[in-house]
């Protein structure tokens, strides 16, 4: 079987010597905008551009205000410092994510707590969170949830949309609200994504979003935060402008802040790519409908979009029967050009994170050692 599914994805690709896992694609509408920024001298963090991408993101995504960050990574800092992560405090997430989920929230002082997936969409798992709120935690006099296990008060709930599939959003939004928890989604490779038709990143409070180049939309590093409110957002774009007071010349910061702002020229890039986002999304849905078939006439397991949701497949996924059969087909796609990845290494298993507490991250563990990661780039 593995001979061909490397040979399906071959031809999914034809002409490519080396197959990779998800490649921007690039043109001379790119160029132009990019061109463009150069000539008018406004390269760095001011310029029209700037304004332009954030406006693009909110008529897309339906938010009514985005800031625009040099990375998704400091997007999810801002949007934990906004939902007052900070020392001896907790944030909730999901062990089955990238490092940067949990190293933002370290970057605030605080400390994450690991709960399961659910395997429906690899995302934090809406039953394990209940589970453990129900068991672990408690709200105490002054209004505030706490763990009580390590007696610090739990502040934010941060789960990651993995491979741009949908959580459960509103069921999480729902227990944050009961227990007095800021929700943060981590909306970073779910851009064109929805759950019951609201776009990823605007059920909870914040949500972030990123513009890799090996995302949907790149900016080459980029990211952005996306809320409704709008205090959040003003105190969002201060304190990635360094906290300065606006002033024709004094520099006058109220606050510590962060040079978190992103260049006109990566988001006249952004534009660009903004444009083209729909056909983007409607290539790659297609290209996952493809795996998706293959998969059920091959006996392959094949991770779907959930019920009520429109994924926007990011990267598209399988799973294999055990360890030995992922690591053996592995070996052999790249051995053949054909770039396929592993599931993340838990973060509970990273030497920073290792003293974390999980809930025994069941589902996780499983996936964690039979997922694989098939090309998933548009396709020409």
């Amino acid at each position: 079987m593995n001979k061909e599914l490397i040979q399906f994805i071959q031809e999914l690709y034809p002409k490519l010597k080396s197959i990779p896992l998800h490649a921007p694609v690039l043109g001379e509408r790119e160029k132009e905008l990019v061109e463009n920024c150069i000539d008018s001298t406004f390269v760095s963090s001011v310029g029209e551009f700037v304004n332009r991408f954030e406006k693009s993101l909110c008529d897309f995504t339906g938010a009514k205000f985005a800031v625009a960050t040099v990375n998704g990574t400091a997007a999810l800092h801002i949007a934990l410092v906004l939902a007052g992560a900070k020392q001896d405090t907790e944030v909730i997430t999901q062990a089955l994510t990238f490092v940067a989920t949990a190293n933002a929230i370290a970057y605030c002082g605080a400390t994450p707590v690991f709960l399961d997936s659910d395997p429906r969409h690899l995302g934090l798992s809406t039953q394990s969170l209940k589970e453990f709120l129900e068991t672990q935690a408690e709200i105490k006099n002054d209004g505030h949830c706490y763990n009580k296990k390590s007696g610090r008060r739990i502040v934010a709930c941060l789960p990651m949309h993995v491979f741009g599939h949908p959580v459960d959003a509103a069921g999480i939004a729902a227990l944050c609200s009961k227990y007095s928890i800021a929700f943060v989604e981590d909306a970073a490779e779910s851009l064109g994504s929805y759950s019951h038709g609201k776009h990823t990143g605007l059920v909870g409070e914040t949500g972030v979003l990123s513009f890799n180049g090996n995302k949907i939309v790149t900016t080459g590093g980029g990211g952005a935060l996306i809320t409704n409110d709008e205090a959040l957002a003003r105190r969002a774009k201060n304190l990635t402008t360094t906290a300065k007071r606006p002033h024709a010349w004094e520099f006058y910061h109220e606050e510590i802040g962060y040079n978190y702002r992103l260049p006109n020229l990566n988001a006249a890039l952004g534009c660009a790519q903004m444009e083209r986002l729909p056909n983007f999304i409607k290539n790659k849905r297609e290209t996952a409908d493809l795996y998706s078939q293959f998969c059920q006439k091959n006996g392959l397991q094949f991770i779907s979009e959930p019920e009520n949701c429109r994924s926007n497949y990011w990267l598209n996924a399988v799973l294999f029967e055990n360890l030995k059969e992922r690591n053996r087909f592995l070996e052999e796609s790249n051995a053949a050009g054909v770039m396929t990845r592993p599931a993340w290494t838990l973060l509970s298993n990273l030497p920073m994170f290792s003293n974390c507490q999980t809930d025994g991250l069941k589902v996780a563990k499983d996936f964690e050692g039979r997922l694989v990661n098939l090309p998933s780039s548009v396709r020409p």
